[in-house]
């Protein structure tokens, strides 16, 4: 039977004392019967400089709690080396919240799907030849373990047992949806307590028996995803569970959009309200997402089922906050049916942040990505192609170069695996594209001397399901004709630093190519760029890359937040792999298009 009575202790609000309890099928502060009202937030997705509004327009929605998840991935970018500045300042966004007044529900993972790049998972864990994720795999163990030392050793002051404002921390995250591994979850749960996490542990999942009996564990308060139907949904959990708090740690309210989808998916604000009233009946719950933000450089996820699904830039997700923070008439729909639901009257709503439309801008420069590869990389030597992770490199793009011992005409060149998506070049003429949802051939022509080139792009890993170990660039041998291919030169192009690049005073058409050109701003305000002439790549202003822009829509627009303009002089740079439509100009607006 797991033991349901837990209690924290802690100074809530300077000179507050607040007792959190869970007991007798419900949550306690201060002794008194309490629903938990919260959003999900993720710091990782949003400008620090934004977390104040954030959270000022959560507590006027009638919020008391914040939500997020953490992504190992960007907090330990490569293996013991570790960052939590800027926008990973977990410790900041943590603190930003108990100012505000909300307490904290943290999601550490190690997985934490949210649509993100492996699901969080860094890239570098495929490396290791024995690993098997999300199971009691030694390998695994050894990275995830070091990792939330660190991690938990910030949070751990931060407990509401020390004073904060985190009141429940989750063990793993839905589990049941991927395994059965029992063993590892009593690991994670026993971790946590080990490192001295004394606050309530949960779990979230899926509300089937089978989700529910594989991803909970004794000694985790039992929670559920979904977003409608709220009676419906919690059957077997009552069944299961009957003496615990009822809390639906995800009721989603919008989706992500992938790239190719019709359109940007949105629900209905009176629809998801009524949802949020009908739960609030049942019990406690966490708006997923309150603010969705942005995936921005090569952050984004994607799914994997019958077809590769990769998740656009903007993770704006139809939530209650825009994607830059704007209230959204589902805000007010659901602030109204809390302020009902509760009896409070909540806090005025803070007004939106300015926009501004900076007008439009010629990029004046451009660079061949092909006479540059020397510049920006260096060249491994490989008898066959490997995949991107093999040579040390994660995200972005690889060139795989060879030159040509014969004439070929109309030859196929083959891929016996393709993650996810390569141009084929000879010399400078782009001679077809293959993708893993069309096809792995492309038939060339070439004489003896030419150099071929196949320029592979990640375009997200899984971020859920089954696939999520499947590996980028060309992980297969290349079969030119029907024979293999032998001898290429390998560029990885992680992206992350082109300041060598040479670039021309003249823009032109070359494909794949950087263009590059200044604006002048007069002050920095939140603007949204269009890419309306370009047809694939991203986007860097001022060295920040703001993620990736496909002709493919639906979105049309990539978010620029305020505090990544400078006063006078600002430089973008775009890598366009594909070719441009028109002239090589931009246009900031004040208006998102996400289709």
């Amino acid at each position: 039977m797991i033991p349901w009575r837990h209690t924290t202790k802690r100074c809530f609000e300077i000179g507050e004392i607040m007792n959190f309890e869970i007991k007798n099928g419900d949550f306690y502060k201060d002794g008194r019967p309490i629903k938990l009202i919260s959003g999900a937030v993720h710091y990782f997705r949003n400008m620090p400089d934004t977390w104040e509004d954030i959270f000022a327009k959560l507590k006027a929605l009638g919020c008391n709690c914040v939500e997020t998840y953490c992504a190992w991935n960007l907090h330990e970018p490569e293996p013991g080396k570790y960052d939590f500045s800027g926008r990973l300042d977990i410790e900041g966004f943590i603190k930003a919240a108990e100012k505000a007044g909300l307490m904290v529900i943290v999601r550490p993972g190690p997985y934490i799907c949210a649509e993100w790049e492996f699901g969080g998972l860094p890239w570098w864990i495929q490396c290791d030849e024995e690993i098997e994720i999300r199971c009691m795999n030694k390998a695994y163990i050894k990275h995830f373990d070091r990792y939330l030392d660190v991690l938990l050793a910030k949070i751990k002051p931060l407990l509401a047992t020390n004073g904060g404002p985190v009141i429940m921390l989750q063990c793993e995250n839905e589990y049941g949806y991927y395994g059965d591994d029992k063993e590892y979850l009593l690991y994670l749960r026993d971790g946590y307590r080990r490192r001295g996490i004394d606050v309530p542990l949960f779990t979230s999942d899926g509300t089937g028996y089978s989700d529910l009996a594989d991803g909970t564990v004794e000694g985790c308060l039992p929670t559920l995803n979904f977003g409608s139907r709220v009676e419906e949904n919690f059957a077997c959990h009552d069944k299961m569970f009957p003496n615990v708090p009822k809390m639906c740690m995800e009721m989603w309210n919008g989706w992500f959009d992938a790239w190719g989808d019709e359109k940007h998916h949105t629900t209905s604000a009176d629809v998801y309200a009524g949802v949020v009233r009908d739960m609030l009946k049942k019990g406690s719950l966490n708006m997923y997402m309150f603010i969705g933000g942005t995936n921005f450089g090569f952050t984004s996820g994607a799914n994997h089922y019958e077809k590769f699904a990769p998740d656009v830039t903007s993770y704006d997700y139809d939530a209650l906050l825009s994607e830059c923070g704007d209230t959204t008439e589902k805000y007010f729909a659901v602030r109204k049916v809390i302020a009902e639901e509760t009896g409070v009257t909540p806090p005025e709503v803070p007004a939106n942040r300015k926009k501004l439309a900076y007008g439009k801008f010629k990029l004046t420069q451009s660079a061949g990505l092909l006479p540059n590869l020397d510049i920006i990389s260096s060249p491994i030597h490989s008898d066959v192609p490997r995949a991107m992770e093999h040579y040390g490199t994660g995200y972005g793009y690889i060139a795989y170069t060879t030159v040509l011992n014969r004439d070929y005409t109309d030859a196929p060149l083959t891929f016996a695996e393709l993650g996810d998506r390569a141009q084929v070049l000879v010399n400078d003429e782009l001679q077809g594209i293959a993708y893993i949802n069309e096809s792995l051939t492309v038939n060339i022509t070439a004489k003896a001397g030419d150099r071929l080139t196949v320029l592979a792009e990640n375009m997200g890993r899984a971020n859920f399901g089954n696939k999520m170990m499947r590996k980028k660039g060309l992980p297969g041998r290349v079969l030119l004709g029907n024979k293999i291919h032998f001898s290429w030169d390998v560029y990885p192009l992680p992206m992350t630093d082109i300041s060598a690049l040479k670039f021309g005073e003249k823009a032109t058409a070359d494909i794949p190519a950087f263009y590059r050109g200044t604006f002048s701003a007069d002050e920095a305000y939140d603007t949204f760029l269009r890419t309306d002439n370009f047809k694939k790549g991203f986007v860097l202003l001022n060295g920040f890359n703001l993620g990736r822009y496909w002709e493919a829509g639906p979105q049309k627009t990539l978010y620029v937040p305020r505090s990544l303009i400078k006063k006078g002089e600002n430089e973008v740079i775009i890598f366009e792999s594909d070719g441009l439509k028109g002239k090589p100009e931009i246009e900031f607006t004040d208006k998102p298009e996400l289709g």
